[in-house]
């Protein structure tokens, strides 16, 4: 197969997971907190045997990873008193059957226990279960993130950060796994809202008109290949015209 046939199929399976990742972003336009993700590609040089000459060099697209924006959406009043938003960088530490894991969506709730969970039933870290009696009146949470009721203390919701941000990996549910050796510790300038809820940073226009320029390029490939493939076999033709067998 002609290189020019490999590279164009090495580009086809990038932009299929380009649009996988655009899609998704667009799917996801409406999460809370949901931070949208890029394709990053480089370029793999590969020395391709050639019968007859000197072995060539091809440079293929191969797959370098994802980039995840971690922007900060705006933040939209709800009013609800388990609807918190963190205003600034970090991240609320959530309790699993799998460990901590991390994440900017705050639409807690409290589980039949009385605990503060996520909409999985995770609990919210505060040092430990945080755990409402709705005896003792309305739920109050500060900006350091201070949960009260009555004028008394009854947690804190654990914000944190991390000295790099590629640490953390996608786990599902919206949250993130620290998969480093880097230990999180407090958010020092992050700020807890009672009441909002951060909205996704994707931006809908721009990743439609993304979706657009993925389709178009996708096909450009295509028509490339199937023109390189027309000329190989009027190639053969002629050459078989010339030296009949």
């Amino acid at each position: 197969m002609d290189n020019t046939i490999y590279v164009g199929l090495s580009r086809q399976m990038i932009l299929e997971r380009e649009l996988d990742i655009t899609a998704n972003n667009l799917a996801n336009v409406d999460t809370v907190g949901f931070k949208f993700e890029s394709m990053i590609s480089n370029d793999d040089r590969v020395t391709m045997p050639t019968p007859g000459v000197a072995p060539t060099s091809v440079n293929f697209v191969a797959d370098a990873g994802v980039a995840r924006d971690f922007t900060q959406g705006s933040l939209t009043q709800t009013g609800a008193p388990l609807d918190v938003a963190i205003d600034g960088k970090g991240f609320f530490t959530i309790n699993t059957a799998s460990g901590p894991r991390y994440t900017r969506d705050g639409r807690f709730k409290l589980d039949p226990g009385g605990r503060i969970v996520t909409q999985d039933g995770d609990p919210v870290d505060g040092g430990g279960d945080i755990v409402i009696d709705l005896k003792k009146g309305p739920i109050t949470i500060s900006p350091n993130g201070v949960v009260s009721q009555s004028g008394e203390n009854v947690g804190k919701v654990s914000v944190v950060t991390f000295d790099s941000l590629a640490a953390l990996s996608k786990d599902g549910n919206n949250q993130y796994r620290n998969d480093s050796n880097l230990t999180p510790t407090p958010a020092p300038n992050a700020q807890v809202r009672q009441g909002f809820l951060e909205t996704s940073n994707v931006e809908p226009i721009r990743q439609i008109t993304r979706l657009i320029e993925i389709n178009r390029a996708y096909d450009a490939v295509a028509n490339m290949m199937s023109s390189t493939q027309d000329l190989s076999d009027a190639a053969i033709q002629r050459l078989g015209a010339v030296n009949p067998s």
